[in-house]
């Protein structure tokens, strides 16, 4: 009996890293799908994510999740980028390559950080924004 369940408990194991891959490479495999460090006022940690970018929204999926639902939708509309700052001392757990964006979204304040490369496609989307938005 014991041995029974130890495979099934792998065998579920085995199951949930292929559903976490799969996510992942879905994820990543859009149009607009970055690498992207976001971090909340109400936290003064990283996370690191997925982030697409098109249309009129940025999605931010956690990368250390299962859920299949963005956990961040900034609205293109109300984003504004305040600054923009390599990665420094207070940013231990980013890459030190990276760039950090202070911004105001309707939601609230965010600090993004993405790869040099990264900034200027997303600062591209956010400045064609039609106008009026």
């Amino acid at each position: 009996m014991t041995t029974a369940l130890l495979v099934l408990l792998g065998l579920l194991l085995v199951v949930v890293a292929v559903v976490f891959l799969l996510r992942r490479r879905f994820l990543l495999s859009g149009l607009g799908a970055v690498t992207m460090w976001l971090r909340t006022p109400s936290s003064s940690r990283w996370s690191v994510g997925v982030a697409w970018y098109g249309g009129d929204a940025l999605l931010w999926y956690r990368a250390l999740s299962l859920s299949v639902r963005p956990q961040h939708r900034l609205e293109r509309s109300g984003f504004t980028v305040e600054s923009q700052r390599r990665a420094g001392r207070a940013d231990l757990a980013l890459p030190e390559d990276v760039v950090v964006l202070s911004c105001a979204t309707a939601e609230g304040h965010r600090d993004l950080a993405m790869d040099p490369s990264t900034v200027t496609g997303f600062l591209s989307w956010l400045e064609s924004a039609p106008p009026g938005r």
